[in-house]
């Protein structure tokens, strides 16, 4: 996605060769015209899906989830990472590791808003180990669902998350590869 790569290019930070800040348009920050061409695009690569839902995890996948549920006219889940009051009972529960935030948290779905059968889109900011993404699915397989795929936004294609959701059978499309993080600068996979 030539948009997305634009932005990496001109907006993005390089922290380390781990780390990319996106904030002016991701994930502090966002752009919404960003926002709304990435939602059309995961929505032209999952067209041969039939999807109920989008499953994401708070913050930051909130706003491509949205944009992508509002493109393929289904309603939009996101998976808690705080403790709620309101939602304490009758739950999925899965732990998931932050490579970023470098912390484990518990996210939670309420059970009434996912039913077995239905198909589901997960989608997310970045993809790194891929904790994020096994945890969403894990919470869909619980529910009796069935992942429909994984929608990355920005994929560090040299960590391993891609290839082991590929490996464990998900189909992944990331809009942009990062294939390093060099010298303080992006370098794209093809």
């Amino acid at each position: 996605m030539q948009l997305l790569k634009e932005k990496v290019l001109n907006e993005g930070i390089v922290l380390s060769n781990q780390v990319l800040k996106v904030d002016s348009f991701l994930n502090h920050q966002m752009d919404p015209v960003l926002m709304k061409e990435v939602g059309k695009e995961f929505k032209r690569l999952f067209a041969d899906q039939s999807i109920d839902r989008v499953l994401t995890i708070e913050s930051s996948g909130i706003a491509p989830g949205i944009m992508t549920a509002l493109e393929l006219e289904v309603p939009l889940i996101f998976a808690r990472k705080q403790k709620s009051l309101t939602l304490r009972e009758d739950i999925f529960v899965e732990k998931v590791f932050s490579f970023t935030k470098q912390e484990t948290n518990e996210i939670t779905v309420s059970r009434k808003f996912m039913k077995p059968g239905e198909r589901v889109l997960i989608i997310d900011d970045f993809l790194a180990n891929g904790e994020a993404a096994f945890g969403l699915a894990r919470i869909v397989e619980q529910a009796g669902a069935e992942v429909a795929g994984i929608g990355i936004v920005i994929e560090k294609a040299f960590q391993p998350g891609g290839r082991l959701l590929k490996e464990a059978g998900y189909r992944v499309e990331s809009l942009v590869r990062v294939a390093a993080l060099d010298n303080g600068t992006v370098t794209f996979a093809e």
